[in-house]
């Protein structure tokens, strides 16, 4: 049966559930996917609620199971974000002998080496593939090369330590025993699933919108310079919207439809009617875009402000790359480019990677989960356990079981020659108030007046059992 990957995106607003199918050409045919209000459960990317995000994962589990046509999932790939994740350089070096190569030896313990690196109060996630680089020279894979100093670039991604135990409370606690078969970075396996080698080489930044965080992800050279993040994305903007007044949803559909991160000159004047809980009222346009177009811009420049603290934005040679559900927002690559002043594009999952279903992968709620199942290598289902069926013998060929002899009761069987005979039996005591644990029995077994005549009957009953002459 061939590989099938189940993975999980947990999102500020949503929940995202997906499985693939592994190719013998190494492309994933898409399964499903599945999508499930937080319900308030997690909070800028952090779970706030375990119980509440605990159902409604196991609600995911349950509609992905649907489609599995009777297969079990065991095991799950969780992708995490939140605003608290952020790289830390560290440098190893080596000091190799006169004439000796670089082994694998040296790179192993350079790479623990890098592991020991700690910050007070946050958990180390996950390491970047290093960079090497032989007597100042960068090398992609240094075994063998004669050098005399060799470094590695490591980028090591730390995040709050509340992640795993908030994940491993929620898969493994009283509503879900589900395995966690690996913790993915999405920022990470984003740019994976988007950027291309050469784009990597030549520079770019992913930036995703999502909607409690928007986070930076900036490559150069083909190696990760730097991830960053911002605690705010596109709910800051329907939170504005709600002080209209307008519900949560309501502010929701109007920013979809009609918001626009760069005032719209042509819409001056123009007012909309809106129906807002049976109450209709009209909302002016003019209001509306002042209020998206001003937090829209704070995202953007706080997003160039990241980019700037890791690369002077002019020598991202790709540009950036734009993704998240909150990029909906029409304008706001138009917003970033003037801002940056590089190319904007919106992302997609590269070519090459997904087969069927390639419509999916170019809807901004199913990205993460795509590209988080993407970097799965385990498989996360099996069959169920069906009861064993008992064997039916052909009645033609099926020998006949020979009845065993009944064996006889102990006080029947035949004793050996030299076997003594049994005494006979004494009666038990009729049982009393005490239990018979905590009082020992007597000597004089023959029982009180009252039940004395049918303790007689006993002893004669037992004794004509055990009457040989009979």
């Amino acid at each position: 049966m061939k590989e099938k990957i189940v993975a999980i995106d947990l999102g500020t607003s949503h929940l995202t559930g997906i499985a693939g199918e592994r190719q013998p050409d190494g492309r994933f045919n898409i399964i499903c996917c599945e999508t499930v209000d937080t319900d308030g459960a997690l909070q800028r990317g952090n779970v706030y609620n375990r119980d509440k995000t605990a159902s409604q994962v196991g609600l995911l589990i349950g509609k992905l199971e649907g489609h599995l046509k009777g297969l079990y999932i065991d095991r799950v790939y969780v992708g995490v974000g939140g605003h608290s994740l952020r790289t830390v350089t560290s440098i190893e070096t080596a000091d190799i002998a006169e004439g000796v190569a670089v082994t694998l030896d040296d790179l192993g313990v350079m790479y623990q080496n890098c592991l020991s690196h700690r910050i007070d109060l946050l958990d180390r996630l996950d390491v970047a593939p290093a960079v090497y680089y032989a007597d100042g020279q960068r090398d992609s894979n240094p075994v063998g090369v004669s050098c005399r100093r060799l470094e590695a670039h490591y980028k090591l991604i730390f995040g709050k330590q509340s992640i795993r135990r908030d994940i491993d409370s929620i898969f493994n606690g009283e509503k879900l025993h589900q395995e966690v078969a690996g913790i993915i970075i999405t920022p990470l396996a984003l740019a994976d699933a988007m950027l291309s080698s050469d784009e990597k080489e030549v520079g770019c930044a992913l930036v995703d919108f999502g909607a409690g965080v928007t986070s930076v992800t900036v490559f150069k050279g083909g190696e990760l310079l730097g991830l960053a993040t911002l605690p705010m994305g596109g709910n800051n903007i329907t939170h504005d919207m709600e002080r209209l007044p307008l519900p949560s949803a309501v502010a929701e559909n109007i920013k979809k439809q009609y918001g626009s991160a760069v005032y719209l000159k042509e819409d001056e004047g123009k007012t909309i009617n809106i129906d807002s809980d049976g109450v209709l009222q009209n909302l002016s346009l003019d209001h509306l875009h002042v209020i998206v177009e001003g937090r829209a811009k704070e995202i953007v420049e706080n997003v160039h402000e990241r980019i700037l603290r890791i690369i002077d934005p002019k020598m991202l040679g790709a540009g950036i790359v734009v993704a998240g559900q909150a990029s909906e927002l029409r304008n706001l690559t138009e917003s970033l480019a003037e801002k940056t002043k590089v190319k904007v594009r919106l992302s997609a999952i590269r070519q090459g990677l997904v087969s069927g279903s390639e419509d999916l992968c170019g809807e901004l709620t199913s990205l993460q989960a795509v590209a988080i199942m993407l970097q799965g290598t385990k498989d996360c289902v099996s069959p169920p356990i069906t009861p064993a069926q008992p064997v039916v013998e052909d009645a033609a060929t099926a020998k006949p079981v020979k009845d065993k002899p009944k064996s006889k009761p102990f006080w029947v069987r035949e004793r050996g020659k030299n076997q003594p005979k049994p005494p006979k039996p004494q009666a038990e005591p009729p049982k009393t108030a005490e239990s018979e644990e905590t009082k020992p029995p007597t000597g004089d077994r023959s029982g009180s007046q009252s039940g004395g005549s049918n303790i007689k009957k006993i002893k004669t009953f037992v004794g004509d059992l055990f009457n040989e002459d009979e």
